[in-house]
């Protein structure tokens, strides 16, 4: 018996003028798969985020999520149906609390009131770890601590499917193991999770899939090690891409 993707993209194209994000991209990912994303500056990672929760309309192709065609649906329906992303710089309502932030997100995101808001916002700081800075206003939290809020707020809007979009930029090494295991975590619970990096031994860690995107298109769609290994990825990565990164 087939199953059905939860995120299905077929023939996704968009450009800016003469520059091409998105040419007849077509990617799938599986319910409960974790999925991660690699290419240079330009490849259109970002733009696929955007055409995926909805902040950014493909000039063609569709998206669906769990056999529903979204490709023109809007961000909070998307939000409301499963998708919760984060951004590559955290954007926290820096006068509200740890947990007000994520409450905020479970009340707009996820449709929760009451006592179910307040338990679901606490259940998420604690699967973030989170849970001993909830009264702390966000303004005052380390980059690190910034990062998992951020996660944690879309984690509030309780998705299916979480785009997570470069959180470990600007993490020192042990803060990067730090959010790979809060990632492998919620991964563990069944969450479906596409996640851009630059770091990629912290997507080695924790995905079973990798695509490699350039100019738009999908240049490798492997095992995340079998796609570090090919020629034109590595090519591609030519001066980025470390030993380590590659072994």
């Amino acid at each position: 018996m087939t199953t059905t993707p939860l995120l299905r993209l077929d023939g996704l194209t968009k450009s800016f003028g003469k520059v091409t994000v998105a040419r007849d991209l077509t990617l799938s990912v599986g319910p409960g798969e974790a999925l991660g994303i690699v290419g240079p500056n330009g490849a259109g990672k970002s733009s696929l985020f955007a055409m995926i929760s909805g902040d950014l309309r493909p000039d063609g192709g569709t998206v669906w999520l769990d056999g529903r065609e979204i490709t023109r649906v809007p961000p909070h329906v998307r939000t409301r149906a499963g998708i919760g992303r984060t951004h590559q710089v955290p954007r926290p309502f820096e006068h509200l609390t740890v947990f007000e932030n994520v409450l905020v997100c479970g009340h707009q995101g996820a449709a929760l009131k009451g006592r179910r808001a307040w338990g679901h916002a606490m259940e998420v700081l604690d699967r973030t770890g989170l849970a001993s800075l909830a009264n702390i206003p966000a303004g005052r939290l380390t980059l690190l601590q910034r990062k998992r809020l951020e996660v944690a707020r879309a984690m509030g809007t309780r998705p299916r499917l979480l785009l997570l979009d470069e959180v470990a930029g600007g993490l020192t090494e042990p803060e990067v193991l730090e959010l790979v295991g809060v990632v492998r975590r919620l991964h563990a619970d069944g969450l479906g999770i596409v996640w851009i990096e630059h770091v990629v031994h912290a997507l080695v860690k924790t995905v079973g899939r990798m695509v490699c995107l350039a100019g738009g298109a999908v240049v490798a769609d492997d095992a995340p090690l079998r796609v570090l290994a090919d020629a034109k990825v590595r090519e591609l990565y030519l001066g980025v891409m470390t030993e380590e990164d590659a072994s």
